[in-house]
């Protein structure tokens, strides 16, 4: 390429470790793990990342890291990497020196992978061809590079915020989608970390009453080639390719910053409010995809090393994600790469915990998924990261993927037996054994922590992530909404998303003309709030779910960079916002709401259980009771010197009559609301159809 140099050998030795890039105040040491390569070449481009300016022979290998150390090079420079070696797809070795490789350390990621011509590893023809060898075409152009950053930051007083398990209740949003329709964001700063930053985003966190925001996925990614193709991106973000780069996409590039300024701006602003920052991370599969795949980093670098592939045919990869790879964490270097992530997030951004995506993929060995995994043995025993929160997708589409309940004390995870219960307990009448009904045991079960799947290895019932809504399905207004999905915008027919929909048949979907129908969906929604927060471990509220935003049907908008997933503030229900915030304010002070134990029906100070489950009548539910479907009552008593709680549920279609417990009470919450009925002078108290009612125990005499 034009303006390109050999040098033949202007690279020290080096250091093997750090991996990466790093200036030391006079050069840059480089780094990079590629055991089974031949050579690597360092390659240096223009500032821009088009023109490259020199090719330098790394010369030294020691334990399968290949490093070099520049003298002269300074923080700013951009480069890549040229790694030489066997081509050989059908043995799982697919290097290919015409490709310019991103560093996996990098930092700062320079261009956009736009789905062009050119990163295919292999040249077009059949596949796997016995004479075809690798595709010759040189990318170093168009091809995504490394920014060597040394970037200091005075973090003054900030701290973690480190909020108790009991005490957590998770937000999930979406970076771009929270504050980019935001009226009182500046337009500048709208979809970006520092909108995220804003004065009147924080306020509203904290007027709503959060703890922790669960950030969807930041690291820099690489949108699949087929949604290009389309128009469409990864707007999710469940495809990196750069793990230690936060995505340029939610930048604002104002004058004097850079995305890693901003994110921890951002992260500074937060815990100046007490709110804490967990990030959702995929280290299970890069955006790489399957053998059809764009050689964007891993890949090219070493492929054998990084992925799991088939044994009977290493050509191809093993997907346990559904995504076309799977990296192996089972081999020491992709196990220290994720490690080493990790802690940067925690150590240099100040982020406070991770979802991890796809989870059991990261424990998962030949053998299958294992709970002494490496992986999840080095999180425990590590000083950082054992110290953060750790929640896990317990789930992947590999053999034996599914391991809700599994994971190693210290684990939150995501509930979906909850998700499904409460769905179908509220969208389903509450008659008797309806199809999909969840009867007053399975009620019982999930609303009191799930103790079946946690109540093992001394975990405790905050290990339960409760969630009815995430960004993977409806929106909460959708679930009430809408029959059928509508996802005929991702471009594959309404065939994609979830087919097996809990949600409540109520009339003309979408209806909004329909006063009745809107009184029908808003109850549900509210009383599905109240069951949230009401139960015991720890609840997760998505984004949007307070104010009634609405996908208009589409269950999997994980394509939708558009106003159908940007919250749309202009058209925000403020009173369901009061009322949820409501709901988290007497979650916050009623700590029977959020017992540190499992509730289990032992005796208390006052002779009374420490939970009591009630029939309509008052009493105890017998054997019988607990098949059925409908409505139930629930005395809470478990902590000294707070007041018990009584909650009683109706999810019948019709008022129902409940005989208060002894004792006198006095009502503060109706989910049907806005008025609270007042107990009855004989003691009972009438719950409206579809309905929460939340009383405390009054010692006023």
């Amino acid at each position: 390429m034009t303006g390109m140099t050999e040098r033949a050998a202007p690279l020290r030795a080096g250091m093997p470790y750090p991996l990466g890039a790093h200036w030391t105040g006079s050069g840059v040491n480089f780094a990079l793990v590629a055991p089974h390569a031949q050579s690597v070449h360092l390659c240096l481009f223009d500032t821009d990342g088009v023109l490259e300016l020199a090719r330098m022979l790394l010369p030294a290998c020691e334990d399968g890291v290949w490093h070099g150390y520049l003298d002269g090079a300074a923080p700013g420079q951009v480069y890549g990497y040229r790694v030489d070696g066997p081509y050989a797809p059908q043995r799982g070795k697919r290097f290919n020196p015409n490709k310019v490789l991103l560093d996996p350390y990098a930092r700062m990621v320079v261009g956009e992978y736009r789905a062009q011509q050119g990163f295919q590893d292999r040249a077009l023809g059949p596949e796997f061809e016995p004479n075809h060898g690798p595709d010759p075409f040189d990318n170093a152009a168009i091809a995504l590079k490394a920014l060597v950053v040394h970037e200091p930051y005075d973090w003054g007083l900030d701290a973690p915020p480190r909020v108790a398990p009991t005490d957590t209740i998770l937000y999930e949003l979406h970076v771009k989608g929270f504050s980019k329709l935001h009226p009182d964001v500046p337009a500048a700063l709208r979809g970006s970390y520092a909108g995220m930053a804003h004065p009147a985003v924080l306020d509203y966190l904290v007027q709503l009453g959060i703890t922790t925001v669960s950030l969807m996925p930041v690291h820099f990614r690489a949108d699949e080639m087929r949604l290009q193709q389309m128009g469409l991106s990864n707007y999710w973000g469940y495809s990196s390719i750069g793990f230690f780069a936060p995505e340029t996409r939610y930048w604002s590039g104002q004058a004097g910053t850079t995305p890693i300024s901003e994110f921890r701006d951002m992260v500074k602003a937060l815990h100046g409010r007490g709110i804490e920052v967990v990030l959702d991370v995929v280290y299970n599969h890069t955006a790489e995809t399957d053998e059809f795949g764009p050689t964007l980093s891993f890949r090219g670098i070493d492929n054998e090393l990084y992925y799991h592939l088939q044994p009977d045919n290493p050509g191809q990869y093993e997907n346990w994600t559904g995504c076309g790879n799977s990296l192996n964490l089972a081999e020491p270097r992709v196990l220290q790469l994720v490690m080493d992530s990790l802690r940067y997030w925690v150590q240099e951004m100040h982020v406070d915990g991770f979802r991890f995506d796809l989870a059991p993929e990261l424990a998962r060995t030949r053998q299958g998924f294992s709970s002494s995994a490496a992986f999840l043995a080095a999180l425990r025993q590590d000083p950082v990261l054992a110290r953060v929160k750790l929640i896990a997708e317990p789930w992947d589409i590999g053999p034996g993927g599914y391991q809700l309940g599994n994971f190693p004390p210290g684990w939150y995870e995501w509930n979906d037996k909850y998700r499904d219960t409460m769905r179908a307990f509220w969208l389903h009448h509450g008659l008797q054994s309806p199809p999909h009904s969840a009867s007053l045991g399975e009620f019982a079960r999930r609303f009191a922590g799930s103790s079946d799947v946690f109540q093992k290895n001394m975990r405790l019932p905050t290990a339960s992530v409760n969630f009815i809504t995430a960004h993977d399905g409806f929106t909460m207004r959708d679930l009430v909404s809408y029959n059928q999905k509508h996802n005929e915008a991702n471009g594959e027919d309404n065939r994609d998303g979830h087919h097996h929909n809990l949600s409540w048949n109520c009339g003309v979907e979408g209806a909004t003309d329909n006063t009745e129908v809107l009184q029908l969906r808003s109850r549900l929604h509210r009383a599905m709030l109240a069951t949230l927060f009401f139960s015991q471990g720890t609840p997760m509220l998505l984004a949007g779910d307070e104010i009634g935003h609405s996908q208009h049907g589409n269950n999997n908008a994980y394509c939708q960079d558009n106003a159908l997933c940007w919250l749309d503030w202009r058209h925000a229900d403020r009173s369901l916002f009061e009322f949820t915030s409501e709901l988290i304010a007497l979650r916050r002070r009623f700590p029977t709401l959020r017992h540190v134990g499992w509730y289990d029906g032992t005796a208390q100070a006052d002779g009374k259980p420490d939970i009591m489950w009630l029939r309509p009548d008052g009493a105890p539910l017998d054997e019988a009771s607990w098949s059925r479907c409908g409505a139930i009552g629930i005395r809470l008593g478990a902590d000294p010197g707070a007041e018990p709680c009584l909650l009683l549920v109706n999810a019948q279609p019709e008022p129902v009559d409940f005989v208060l417990p002894d004792g006198r009470w006095r009502a503060l919450f109706n989910s049907a609301g806005p008025a609270v009925p007042p107990p009855e002078t004989d003691g009972s108290i009438v719950v409206p159809a579809h309905a929460v009612l939340m009383l405390a125990a009054d010692f006023k005499k």
